[in-house]
């Protein structure tokens, strides 16, 4: 006698925007990277109650670019991906909203904390709490992937648990580096999440870049287009900006520095150099990831140029931030919204073209017009921080919509 299999149930959540993680995550990273902007141009300009003895403010700025904004976007794509990788349902409805929740209460507590908020005379209690939350957020955020992977014995996927162990590590370190008043400590747990966040930039890109240049153009007019990743590039790109790594933040040589990030530099380019095809100025969802990996690389550049032109450490540090954590995440967000809300990736909206052109002012803006015009920093640096705000204002008014509302097709996502 044959079994029935019964149909699984059909998945529920109050709301389509708490279907998937990418809906829920991807619009609260681009509302909070506009409140940042807002609130980090008022602290640019001195109107701030942080205590510069207890916390640096860019230190402020860095972990809540680094914890707050770019683990929102990794967790909304790591949490839909893996549901693609392993088949396996990953959070929605109210288990998701359980892990929101944890991210967005350690963003209110930084803000409070920034803000110079009290309780019962003092701000610490906010820092414990914030830091309590991102535990929370990372450390649900690693069970279900795990779990996921265990179930479909995917053990390849492991890396990406061992990232997230290291950033919850960086991120540990900032928290303790303000506690015990020891800034050197909160500045290599920002260095360590921001290195981090590049690293997986690097290599999900290198898979992502060349697969969705081939998915765009192929068909369109141009046949079928192959692209191929050496293995040699791949080893040599991780060894080359693991070394970079360490240099900078523990062992700054300068000859070190210089031939490490000329490494990636050059890896990098021949990469991207083999990724061309023309056919991508035709769609504004390839040259964005295009042009930011071309930004990453420009950066190493710089980094590489640094010690000897002796312009600030911090103009290649922004650069490597705006193209990879800025222009890539915004990039990326852009398609797949559309590609998992059941939309034509074909038929974007119009306005993904002046948000990228925005993103590529804010890189001009902040980090090549100050190299030849320091006259007028203060000048440039509101110029990409306006930037940086209208790109996001604009991701908001053109996705948030399809973010909230139903597939088209009907189907859960």
């Amino acid at each position: 006698m044959h079994s029935i299999k019964l149909p699984s149930k059909a998945p529920y959540s109050p709301h389509p925007i708490l279907n998937l993680s990418f809906r829920l995550f991807f619009s609260a990273a681009a509302v909070f990277a506009i409140i940042m902007m807002v609130l980090w141009s008022f602290v640019f300009t001195g109107h701030t109650d942080i205590d510069a003895q207890v916390l640096n403010p860019l230190y402020w700025h860095g972990h809540e670019m680094i914890y707050g904004y770019a683990l929102a976007v990794v967790a909304g794509f790591l949490l839909t991906a893996v549901k693609t990788w392993t088949g396996v349902m990953m959070p929605h409805g109210y288990s998701l909203l359980a892990i929101f929740a944890c991210w967005l209460l350690a963003r209110l507590g930084w803000l409070a904390f920034g803000l110079g908020v009290t309780i019962a005379g003092s701000s610490a209690w906010l820092l414990y709490a914030a830091a309590l939350f991102d535990l929370l957020f990372v450390g649900s955020m690693a069970f279900v992937i795990f779990r996921a992977v265990l179930q479909v014995k995917q053990y390849k996927q492991m890396g990406i648990l061992a990232k997230l162990a290291l950033l919850t590590l960086g991120n540990g370190l900032c928290y303790w580096g303000i506690i015990s008043a020891d800034m050197s400590t909160t500045r290599v747990g920002i260095y360590l999440g921001f290195y981090l966040i590049i690293g997986l930039v690097l290599t999900i890109g290198r898979r992502v870049v060349p697969f969705f240049i081939e998915r765009g153009l192929s068909g369109a007019g141009t046949g079928t287009i192959t692209l191929r990743n050496s293995k040699i590039q791949d080893i040599a790109s991780l060894a080359f900006f693991f070394a970079f790594f360490l240099a900078d933040l523990f062992y700054p040589n300068k000859y070190l520095l210089t031939i490490t990030a000329l490494g990636v530099a050059v890896v990098n380019i021949i990469r991207l150099l083999g990724w061309y095809n023309r056919g991508i100025w035709q769609k504004p969802l390839l040259w964005s990831l295009y042009i930011a990996f071309l930004g990453m690389c420009l950066s190493f550049l710089l980094y590489a140029l640094q010690p000897w032109l002796g312009y600030a450490h911090s103009i290649a540090l922004h650069g490597l931030a705006i193209a990879g954590v800025g222009m890539m995440t915004v990039a990326m967000m852009t398609r797949v919204s559309l590609g998992h809300t059941g939309r034509s990736i074909h038929q974007p909206p119009k306005t993904v073209n002046v948000m990228y052109i925005l993103m590529v002012l804010v890189f001009i803006s902040r980090v090549l017009l100050p190299l030849v015009d320091m006259n007028h920093y203060l000048l440039w640096i509101m110029v990409a921080q306006s930037a940086w705000i209208a790109c996001f204002v604009l991701f908001c008014l053109s996705y948030l919509p399809m973010l909230a509302r139903p597939r088209p097709d009907g189907l859960f996502g």
